[in-house]
């Protein structure tokens, strides 16, 4: 049976009810886990199952060396620049148990549940265009999605109401899918350093840039071009020659400063193709395909698989974009998908899983154990993601060889460019008895029992080509941005 224990207020929840956690039969599954065996129980249909951490995985931060897994030296070199992205702490409430980049189409794919902020539409269903389409709760208008799975307060016994999720538009998803757009180069992903003089002429022609796509888009979607030799003849052709003026502009410009570039002229032509398709190179994503297909989902708790407990809100989500220890960074093309650690460690093995846990103050040290913080410190996540791209595509068949992390040094793979690096810091309320007695967790897979070393995050870049140029800069420059 689930332990009973005295609940404990923790900042940010909602009102306390009570409910019964219900563990049946005698059947668990054992699962070794980098030489540790963990029990987990099946629930009844609807009910929450008693599925707390193993206290094995609870380590004191305090035993933790300072430098253990954090490379201090790639700290201290490289471009010296940052750029922060202000998208709140999802006060919506915008969770689902979706994952559109490693299970597009499987609604409840992850099987536990995300915690989103910037865009908000992301669903099993997202595509490039109802990406763009959305709206965001990043200050800027940054419609890039970062998710990462929540954490909860299991005390197996008395549980808070968790917020119902929001649903975000699943059939505008489902029907942009479908649609033809225009595919087009990214330019601010190839320019050189531009020169703080031209930079404001750069960023309105790149701005420019996209409002040629969303208008060739528009005249696309309007329906009134029959056959695809139309729209290669009203919308694919013109569309070349506004964007060779326009790129010619952006050359002009950091010409009068600097050494004008003179290899942009082939990213003018476009090509057509149907959104969500063409396989896994720039512009396209690896889609589901077909009607969406759909797993067990959340009970009236946002509780499901043995994720169950009081879902903590994040006291703060702090996304910077950072060199990663290079003296230069290129622009991330727009759509590029990108992972940090792995969902499944324990079936894929320990290659992509990271540790990322800490507690303020610790910095200088992460762990693969929940930390245990001495008081007046708070439990922290950080998720540093890879930050060398192919130069090409924007997604690959297991989400991770189009973009890998640089070496020790900052450097990247032969062939392979420098980009920002995406590092997010998770800040927590976990009262400090609660993290003694090891009654917090992470979402995970079943098989997973919550092991910390399964922790993740994912991001979708949806800039637009004017504000990835202005992440570049930033950290080039050695600036301190934020917005």
């Amino acid at each position: 049976m689930a332990r009973k224990t005295t609940r404990t207020p923790a900042t940010g929840r909602h009102r306390i009810t009570r409910r019964t956690k219900i563990a049946t039969g005698g059947l668990a599954l054992a699962l070794a886990v980098g030489g540790i065996v963990v029990a987990t129980t099946a629930g009844r249909t609807g009910e929450a199952s008693a599925d707390e951490a193993d206290p094995s995985f609870f380590l004191d931060i305090a035993k933790v060396p300072s430098g253990v897994n954090v490379n201090k030296a790639l700290q201290r070199q490289g471009a010296r620049g940052t750029f922060t992205v202000d998208c709140g702490r999802n006060e919506n409430q915008h969770f689902n148990p979706d994952n559109f980049i490693a299970q597009p189409g499987i609604r409840n794919g992850a099987q536990h549940l995300h915690d989103y902020v910037g865009n908000l539409s992301t669903n099993a269903d997202s595509n490039n265009k109802s990406l763009v389409k959305a709206g965001t709760t990043c200050r800027n208008g940054d419609k890039s999605a970062y998710f990462w799975p929540v954490v909860r307060i299991d005390t197996g016994e008395e549980e808070a109401a968790n917020p119902p999720a929001t649903q975000p538009d699943r059939a505008g998803s489902a029907k942009d899918k479908a649609s033809t757009q225009v595919d087009c180069p990214d330019v601010a992903s190839k320019l050189p350093d531009v020169p703080d003089q031209a930079m404001d002429e750069v960023n309105r022609n790149l701005d420019l840039l996209d409002k040629q796509i969303d208008e060739a888009n528009q005249r696309i979607a309007n329906g009134d071009l029959k056959t695809p030799q139309d729209v290669q003849n009203a919308v694919v052709g013109p569309l070349k020659d506004k964007r060779a003026a326009t790129i010619d502009r952006i050359a002009i410009a950091i010409g009068r400063r600097a050494a004008k570039p003179t290899d942009l002229g082939g990213l003018a032509a476009c090509a057509l193709k149907q959104n969500g398709q063409g396989g896994l190179d720039n512009g396209g994503q690896n889609s589901g395909g077909g009607q969406a297909t759909e797993l067990p989902g959340v009970n009236d708790q946002n509780e499901l698989a043995g994720n169950d407990g009081d879902i903590q809100r994040v006291r703060s989500a702090t996304i910077t974009f950072t060199s990663g220890g290079a003296k230069r960074v290129v622009a991330m093309p727009q759509f590029l998908r990108v992972l940090y650690g792995d969902a499944k460690q324990s079936t894929n093995g320990p290659a992509n899983a990271r540790p990322s846990w800490t507690c303020t103050g610790f910095e200088d040290r992460l762990t693969d154990h929940y930390p245990i913080c001495p008081q007046n410190s708070r439990v922290e996540r950080i998720h540093a993601f890879p930050n060398c791209w192919d130069g090409k595509n924007i997604d690959s068949a297991n989400h991770r060889t189009h973009i890998v992390f640089a070496d020790q040094q900052g450097k990247c793979p032969q062939g392979f460019k420098n980009v920002p690096q995406l590092v997010i810091k998770l800040v927590y309320d976990i009262p400090h008895d609660i993290q003694v007695k090891g009654q917090y967790k992470v979402d995970a897979f079943p098989q997973e029992s919550h092991n910390p070393r399964s922790d993740h995050d994912d991001f979708a870049n949806v800039m637009g080509q004017r504000l990835m140029n202005q992440v570049v800069n930033c950290i080039n420059t050695g600036k301190r941005c934020n917005q």
